[in-house]
């Protein structure tokens, strides 16, 4: 019983971690999805740009979409994976 306890805490150990450290974006130009390791732990898994390659300028977004765009920029395009 005991070794089970241990195994479930663990494994919701693991789990919290990999939610905590890796995301997925979807790719502002083609739209594809990829898993990816953040470079500071946040509870937020998917990333997403809502300007995305239009023609559309931060300033014309809505409060959230501002959010989403920089939480974007942060964790993503900053880091050189979707350019």
């Amino acid at each position: 019983m005991k070794s089970k306890i241990i195994f479930f805490i663990s494994l919701v150990g693991i789990f919290i971690i990999f939610r905590l450290f890796c995301g997925v974006y979807v790719h502002d130009e083609f739209g594809d999805k990829e898993l990816f390791i953040k470079h500071r732990p946040i509870w937020k898994w998917k990333f997403y740009s809502p300007i995305g390659m239009s023609d559309m300028k931060f300033e014309d977004l809505s409060a959230e979409e501002k959010i989403e765009q920089k939480y974007f920029n942060d964790f993503v395009r900053e880091r050189g994976l979707s350019r």
